[in-house]
């Protein structure tokens, strides 16, 4: 994977989207990785294959996990109105 500094690619952004039409760049901050740039062509070949979460919830085979929601409480009603 190329690298490209937070500085750098603020300067010159074409050079990092020419960079991951090769392969995706690992922008850093302060020396740490903060962020990967890649085209949308690698980004889909990523997500091919991969069930969306209304996909997931619908499957039967997750009818055995149990989800309990916290209530939440806004406010009293008669302060809303």
């Amino acid at each position: 994977m190329q690298t490209i500094s937070s500085r750098e690619f603020n300067q010159n952004v074409a050079k990092a989207k020419n960079m991951s039409d090769i392969a995706p760049v690992c922008i850093t901050d302060r020396g740490q990785p903060a962020y990967v740039l890649m085209n949308y062509a690698a980004y889909k070949a990523l997500q091919e294959g991969k069930p969306s979460l209304a996909e997931k919830l619908s499957d039967p085979a997750s009818d055995w996990i149990e989800v309990e929601f916290p209530r939440c409480i806004i406010a009293d009603r008669e302060e809303l109105f």
